[in-house]
C-alpha cells in the first residue's frame, strides 16, 4: 500500500491541481458581511438625501418598492460578480502564480476600480434596445414589469450556467432579457400583426454583432499571440506547465499578475455599467424628480445649452417643408419614428423642430435643470430622450446635412445626453460594490471549467498570458466605444486558441457544452424575460396594483 500511495504521488515535474478549500477567517466573513449591510444603507441613506434635496416625498410602499428593485439590480451585479471571477484569476491560479483566495480577493479590488473609474459610455447603450413607450413610461406598472423581468431572467439564467460550472456571458443574458421584454411589449401590444416595431432591431444588430465576434477575436487573437509569443520570447519556461507547486520565475508571474489586473479591470469597466444603465432607470421611474434630469448641471451651462439648441432647431427648420406642428402631435411623431426606426422625411423634420424649440424655451425660462419644478420633470426628460434619439437616427445618413450642421447637431445631442444620462456617484459606488464582493464567493465550479477542462494539457504561463492580454485588450477597446462585449466569450474562447497553439488540443465535450450555452442564451433568456413580463402584467390587472 506504501509504494502504491508512492506510486500515485506527483512528482516535482507533475503540474498539481490548485488548492481551494481555505478556511475563511471568522473575521474575514465578518468585514464582508458588514460591507454589503454598510453598501446597502448607503444606497438607502443616498437617495433619501437625493429626494429630499429637490423636495420629492417617497411614501412608505414606493421607498420599499425601490429598495426590492435596487436590491434584485445589485443582486444581478453581484452574481455576475462570482459568475466571472474565472475570467480573470483561473490563469493566476492553474500557473501558480497566486493562491486562489487571494486571487479572488485581487480580482474583486480591480473589479471595483473599473466600475468606478470607468467612462458610463456603456451604461445606456444596452437600454437603448428598450420599447420606446416603456421607456417615456418607466414609472408605470408596464415600466416596473419590465425591470423586474430583465433582471430576474438574467439572474435566474446566469445561475443556472453557474450551478452546472458553464462560463456563461452575463453581458448575452441581459441583452436576451432585454430584447425578450422587449418583443413581448409589442406583441402585447399590437397582437402577432405588425410584429417587432418595439425593438431597436438596428441597435441590437450593434450589440449582437459584439457577442458573436468576441469567441471568434478570442479564438484567433490568443491563438496567432500565442505563435508570436513562441517566435519572440524564446524561454522555455514560458511555454511549459508549473512544476508541483513551484511558482513561475519572477518575469513571468509578474506579467501573469499584470494580465489578470487588466481583465479584473476592464471587467469592472465593462459589466458595471449595466447595472447602472438599469438601475437609473429603476431611480427614475421611482423617483423622477431626483432623477430624471441630471439637476447637478450649474446655471453657467443653460445658455451654452440655449445656444447649440437654437442653431439644430434651426436646421431642423430647414428640413421640414414649412410644416408646423403643435407640440403635443409633434411629440407623437417622434415616438412613432423611434418605434418605427425611420427619421426621415419633412414632418419628421417639422416635429423635431417643434419639440426642441418648446423644450429650450421651458429650460431657458427656468434657468437650469436644477429648477425645473417637480411637475414638470417627466415632460422634460422625455422630450430630451425623444429629441436626443430621433437625431440620432436622422443623422446615422448624414449625406443631406452640411458639416457645419452635422456638428451642431452632436453638440446639441452631447448637451443632450449631460441632462439625462448620467451616473450619481453613490449608484457607481454601490454597483462596484456588489460586482467587487460578488467575485469574492463562489468562483470554484468555472475556474476548474476554465482551468482544467478546456485544453488537454495543464495551462501553461504562456497559454494563460496570451488569453488573458487579448481578453483585456478587447474589453478596453469595446469600453472606448460603448460596446458591451463579454469577457466569458473571450476568455474561455482565447484558452481555446491558446491550447491549440500550444499543441494540446481540446476536450470537445467542454468545448461543446460551451457552444451549446452560447447558442441556447439568447432564446432561453428572451423566453424568461418574456413570460416573466407576461405573467406580471396579468398580476397587476388582476390585483389592481
Amino acid at each position: 500500500m506504501a509504494t502504491l500511495a508512492m506510486d500515485q504521488a506527483p512528482t516535482a515535474e507533475t503540474p498539481r491541481s490548485p488548492q481551494f478549500d481555505y478556511n475563511t477567517h471568522p473575521l474575514a466573513k465578518l468585514l464582508f458581511a458588514v460591507i454589503v449591510a454598510a453598501g446597502l444603507v448607503f444606497a438607502g441613506w443616498s437617495v433619501l438625501t437625493d429626494t429630499r434635496g429637490v423636495g420629492e416625498e417617497l411614501a412608505l410602499g414606493v421607498f420599499a418598492f425601490l429598495g426590492l428593485a435596487l436590491l434584485i439590480a445589485l443582486g444581478f451585479e453581484f452574481v455576475n460578480g462570482f459568475h466571472d471571477t474565472a475570467n480573470a484569476v483561473a490563469t493566476v491560479i492553474y500557473t501558480n502564480s497566486m493562491p486562489a483566495h487571494l486571487a479572488v480577493v485581487w480580482s474583486g479590488f480591480f473589479n471595483f476600480l473599473g466600475v468606478m473609474l470607468s467612462s458610463g459610455a456603456v451604461a445606456y447603450s444596452i437600454i437603448t434596445l428598450l420599447p420606446v413607450d416603456l421607456i417615456l413610461n418607466v414609472g408605470s406598472a408596464s415600466g416596473f414589469a419590465m425591470i423586474f423581468a430583465l433582471l430576474l431572467a438574467a439572474v435566474i439564467w446566469n445561475l443556472a450556467t453557474w450551478y452546472v460550472g458553464l462560463p456563461n456571458s452575463s453581458s448575452h443574458t441581459l441583452i436576451g432579457s432585454v430584447l425578450g421584454v422587449g418583443l413581448a411589449n409589442q406583441l402585447i401590444q399590437a397582437g402577432s400583426r405588425g410584429g417587432t416595431a418595439g425593438v431597436d432591431w438596428g441597435q441590437a444588430q450593434k450589440v449582437l454583432t459584439g457577442l458573436w465576434m468576441a469567441p471568434l477575436i478570442g479564438f484567433f487573437a490568443a491563438l496567432l499571440l500565442l505563435y508570436v509569443m513562441r517566435m519572440v520570447l524564446r524561454s522555455p519556461k514560458l511555454y511549459q506547465a508549473p512544476e508541483g507547486d513551484a511558482p513561475p520565475p519572477r518575469g513571468i508571474r509578474a506579467l501573469l499578475i499584470f494580465t489578470c489586473t487588466a481583465v479584473s479591470f476592464s471587467h469592472g469597466s465593462n459589466d458595471g455599467q449595466k447595472g447602472m444603465g438599469l438601475i437609473m432607470l429603476i431611480l427614475i421611474g421611482c423617483a423622477p424628480t431626483a432623477y430624471a434630469l441630471n439637476r447637478t448641471l450649474p446655471e453657467s451651462a443653460t445658455p451654452a445649452f440655449v445656444q447649440t439648441a437654437n442653431i439644430a432647431t434651426a436646421t431642423f427648420d430647414a428640413r421640414s417643408g414649412g410644416i408646423e406642428l403643435p407640440v403635443e402631435q409633434a411629440r407623437g411623431v417622434l415616438t412613432n419614428a423611434l418605434q418605427q426606426r425611420k427619421a426621415e422625411g419633412p414632418e419628421v423634420f417639422a416635429a423635431l423642430e417643434s419639440v426642441s424649440r418648446d423644450l429650450t424655451d421651458r429650460v431657458a425660462s427656468y434657468g437650469s435643470l436644477s429648477k425645473v419644478p417637480a411637475e414638470a420633470t417627466s415632460n422634460v426628460r422625455n422630450d430630451m430622450y425623444l429629441v436626443l434619439d430621433t437625431t440620432r437616427l436622422a443623422t446615422k445618413k448624414p449625406d443631406g446635412f452640411q458639416p457645419t450642421e452635422i456638428q451642431a447637431l452632436k453638440d446639441y445631442q452631447a448637451s443632450l445626453e449631460k441632462g439625462t444620462r448620467f451616473i450619481p456617484l453613490w449608484v457607481k459606488i454601490v454597483v462596484a460594490l456588489a460586482l467587487g464582493l460578488g467575485t469574492m464567493i463562489g468562483w470554484k465550479r468555472i475556474v476548474v471549467t476554465v482551468g482544467e477542462k478546456i485544453g488537454k494539457q495543464h495551462m501553461t504561463y504562456g497559454m494563460g498570458a496570451s488569453a488573458e492580454l487579448v481578453a483585456a485588450g478587447t474589453i478596453l477597446a469595446a469600453d472606448r466605444f460603448g460596446l458591451p462585449v463579454s469577457t466569458t466569450h473571450i476568455l474561455s474562447s482565447g484558452v481555446a486558441g491558446a491550447s491549440v497553439a500550444s499543441g494540446s488540443g481540446l476536450q470537445a465535450r467542454t468545448v461543446r457544452n460551451l457552444a451549446l450555452a452560447w447558442l441556447l442564451t439568447l432564446p432561453a433568456a428572451m423566453a424568461l424575460s418574456g413570460g416573466l413580463y407576461w405573467v406580471m402584467l396579468n398580476a397587476v390587472r388582476v390585483f389592481g396594483l
